[in-house]
């Protein structure tokens, strides 16, 4: 396959450079395809010349002729392929392509150089519309395979990252497609659409309200509940991207009984640590978000004693990750009005948690490894427990 592609590679050179000695677009023959293939000046004796090396004791020759057999992420023009295949090949050989060429006449050159013209179109890499637009055609012709179907949703988690990419999705018609799949049989399947979906509109206003107006969130909203973690984790990770920072899919998912489903896999703490780390953050962004617009009206679940209660119990977690991302919560949870410091201290007993913890993390820094870590968590602990003895004073406060 090696020796194909040299001797394609070597004709091409030899038919371009002499097409362009015929059409006049080069005035010095004896270099001519160095004038039309190589921006580097060199010319053919120079390439042959690193061919074949003249002293076999010459290791900085024959490094030239060997940079390019240890690649493995291929060339990146045709330039270099050409470089490359002129580099391996019999310097005989490329004297004789090149005496065939002169021999065709001008209409004989112009018909091979259409036809390379057309093999080398061939050759080049689809764009990423391209790429986006098979995966999508995988995924809606319904003869294709589920490892079809798998390997297409691999390659659009991939191709949706960059912003320009995700904002194509829907102009190719993909969001549709890929929410669709969100009801596939196989709950893989299902895992990489939801996966998809919340790749493509992560701080992705306009893409938001694309999955939004397709009526995504449900779909998604019931799938966290799903009897596969894995599943469940990417469903939720897709809920929290489609709702971050956007009004409208905040208040549909409050609509949807968004909140009660946090609830739910917060109050078990036998649940997985992913899916505990995953809902009480996209706690804290509700939070966080309530409090960058005071003027709209706080959710109720904000001062639902239970829903705070399973907030506030994650601080007992042994992960140190679960307890920093609880929090972070707690600390957003305080600032908002509707919550009662009083509910936080009788029924959340939030104070014993921040002394319990507070011990804790004295342990903790006395072990080299984990010294940092504790110190910046205590700080942040620190800034809670402030934050809920100011509150605290307030509510208990009586008015004169």
């Amino acid at each position: 396959m090696e020796c194909v592609a040299i001797r394609f590679l070597v004709a091409t050179a030899v038919i371009l450079a002499a097409a362009a000695v015929i059409s006049g677009e080069l005035v010095d023959e004896t270099s001519a395809t160095a004038g039309l293939l190589w921006s580097t000046g060199k010319d053919e004796s120079d390439l042959l010349s690193k061919a074949e090396p003249e002293n076999s004791d010459d290791s900085s020759a024959a490094a030239v002729v060997n940079d390019h057999d240890d690649l493995d992420g291929g060339f990146s023009s045709l330039e270099g392929m050409l470089h490359w295949a002129i580099g391996h090949s019999d310097p005989t050989k490329l004297k004789e392509n090149a005496e065939d060429v002169q021999r065709l006449s001008a209409s004989e050159l112009q018909k091979r150089q259409l036809e390379l013209k057309e093999l080398i179109e061939k050759m080049k890499m689809p764009s990423d519309a391209e790429l986006m637009q098979m995966a999508i055609d995988d995924l809606n012709n319904s003869s294709s395979s589920l490892e079809d179907r798998q390997r297409a949703l691999q390659e659009l988690l991939i191709l949706v990252e960059p912003l320009d990419n995700a904002n194509d999705l829907n102009k190719l018609g993909g969001l549709a497609i890929v929410i669709q799949e969100l009801d596939h049989p196989d709950q893989d399947i299902r895992r990489l659409s939801a996966w998809v979906l919340g790749k493509a509109c992560q701080n992705n206003a306009a893409v938001q309200k694309q999955i939004l107006e397709l009526g995504a969130l449900s779909k998604l909203i019931k799938m966290v509940k799903s009897s596969s973690i894995e599943e469940a984790i990417k469903a939720l990770y897709a809920v929290s991207t489609l709702i971050q920072n956007h009004l409208a899919g905040q208040e549909l998912f409050y609509a949807e009984d968004g909140d009660a489903m946090l609830q739910e896999i917060l109050s078990n703490s036998s649940n997985d640590i992913r899916l505990l780390r995953k809902a009480v953050s996209v706690v804290a962004d509700l939070a966080e978000y309530q409090l960058e617009n005071i003027i709209r009206a706080e959710s109720p679940c904000f001062r639902n004693r239970f829903f705070l209660k399973s907030v506030v119990d994650l601080t007992a977690s042994t992960d140190l990750d679960l307890q920093e991302k609880a929090l972070v919560a707690v600390k957003n949870l305080l600032q908002l009005k509707t919550t009662e410091a009083l509910v936080l201290k009788d029924l959340c007993n939030l104070d014993g948690s921040l002394e319990r913890m507070r011990r804790q993390l004295l342990d903790l820094m006395a072990e080299e490894d984990h010294r940092d870590y504790a110190v910046d968590l205590e700080t942040l602990r620190g800034e809670v427990e402030l934050i809920f003895h100011e509150k605290l004073g307030k509510d208990m406060k009586v008015p004169t």
